[in-house]
């Protein structure tokens, strides 16, 4: 133990030489010279969309090569209202895989009898796209237990930050390191993909980070976790981190963002411009707290860069099945203002934005409602409403009115307005008696 703590020591005073400048820190290479890129991706991190770097870096994004982890039944059964039946479980999986989500990642086999029970279940299932992860300790007798769930690859993890080493376990950054080394070798002589991550990795010290990252990556781990265990994170943080790490492995990297302070989509999304590789999720964000970067939000974030690809990539139509599977299980409700399924993120309202709307949809939406199964929705009974969407609920009724009549029908829809909430009906009813007044029809009763 002496001399690995010694040699330790020593490659700790390196880096800190190593960091003590900050050019050198912000603007290190972009990989361990003379290493090629390891991991499970099918490229190495290089460009793929210009001109998005917030630095001069070299611009290494993976925005249109990354990989999604869906944590639902891992990190989501953390979420306060959540119990998944083995049944449930399974469906989620195969609606994942349905998707062409690339891993989901599942409780621990070691945290109970029925856990392992479920990874076994979930193992077996022979999914066609989607491999199953499990997420263990950094304990060779959790991984042993993986082994034997028969998962695809197993997720270890090691609190490092001096909260964690401190009121958690009461380990050493050489204790760590060697830990890691055991299991993660043990892992690979079982033919399974492994990452090894830090937790709490924004409240660790720099310099232990990269030490326990350079060993593992040293014995051919396929990932590096960071992860933003607390939330505390910003996106220049995230940025900053994961180049830095970038620059100094050449295995895939992994990020898990909480959404504690609200910045999980956006510093998943920096993690990816950064060189991140894989980034966790979960149905509708649910998990610890309030949960991490929900699927359907890194989706979104994600087609806004290359709809094509993302189309192409997965099967956005499962998108909204899953959610509603999830949240009927869990006991909540979709979120009025959640990305892409909410009962609002198709809705148009105001004047001005629903004539444009009319014209060309891409003058207000960054997203095809109809690539996720979903229906645009012009709201016209208000008192914000403009001529223009008058008129075209008129030519759906087939009521033929000249601009100037559905001007003074749009008046009066204004000043009923004022008084009451309305509601289609009442302007489907102005509509119909301006018409038959007009067509000679009498008066019209609605």
């Amino acid at each position: 133990m002496f001399s690995v703590t010694s040699n330790i020591a020593r490659k700790s005073n390196s880096l800190r030489k190593m960091l003590s400048s900050q050019q050198q820190y912000r603007f290190m290479s972009t990989s361990v010279k003379g290493a090629e890129h390891r991991g499970t991706s099918d490229q190495k991190p290089k460009t793929q969309v210009k001109g998005i770097s917030p630095h001069n870096e070299k611009d290494e994004s993976n925005l249109t090569n990354f990989n999604i982890i869906e944590s639902t039944l891992r990190e989501g059964e953390q979420f306060a209202n959540a119990f998944f039946t083995t049944e449930q479980k399974k469906e989620i999986a195969k609606m994942s895989d349905e998707m062409g989500i690339e891993y989901i990642e599942i409780t621990s086999p070691a945290s109970s009898p029925q856990s392992f029970q479920d990874c076994y279940e979930v193992a077996k299932l022979g999914l066609k796209k989607t491999k199953v992860l499990t997420h263990v300790r950094c304990h060779m007798d959790d991984a042993k237990k993986a082994i034997e769930a028969g998962v695809d690859g197993i997720d270890v993890v090691f609190g490092t930050s001096s909260y964690l080493r401190e009121f958690s376990h009461g380990k050493d950054i050489p204790y760590i390191i060697e830990q890691a080394q055991k299991v993660v070798t043990y892992i690979k002589e079982q033919g399974k993909e492994v990452r090894f991550s830090s937790e709490d990795s924004f409240r660790s010290d720099l310099v232990d980070l990269l030490q326990i990252y350079r060993e593992v990556d040293k014995i051919g781990v396929n990932r590096v976790g960071i992860a933003d265990t607390v939330g505390v994170a910003n996106p220049r943080q995230v940025y900053k981190l994961v180049k830095t790490v970038r620059s100094i492995v050449s295995c895939d990297i992994e990020f898990h963002g909480h959404n504690d302070t609200g910045c999980a989509i956006a510093n998943s999304f920096t993690a990816l411009e950064a060189g991140c590789t894989h980034i966790d999720t979960s149905v509708l964000g649910i998990g610890e707290r309030n949960g991490i970067t929900p699927l359907g939000g890194l989706i979104a974030r994600m087609y806004a860069v290359d709809p094509e690809h993302v189309k192409t990539k997965y099967n956005l139509l499962m998108l909204r099945e899953l959610e509603d599977y999830v949240a009927e299980i869990v006991n909540v409700q979709v979120p009025f203002n959640n990305y892409i399924t909410g009962f609002s993120a198709f809705s148009h309202k105001a004047g001005i934005h629903a004539k444009a709307i009319l014209n060309n949809p891409s003058t207000y939406e960054i997203l095809n409602p109809a690539d996720f199964g979903m229906v645009r929705y012009v709201h016209i009974a208000h008192r914000l409403t403009g001529w223009n969407s008058i008129k075209y609920r008129a030519e759906q009724l087939g009521l033929d009115l000249t601009d100037s009549q559905i001007k003074d029908v749009t008046q009066k829809v204004k000043e009923l307005s004022d008084v009451k909430q309305c509601t289609l009906d009442d302007i489907d009813g102005l509509l119909r008696q301006t018409y038959h007044q007009i067509h000679g029809h009498g008066s019209y009763k609605h």
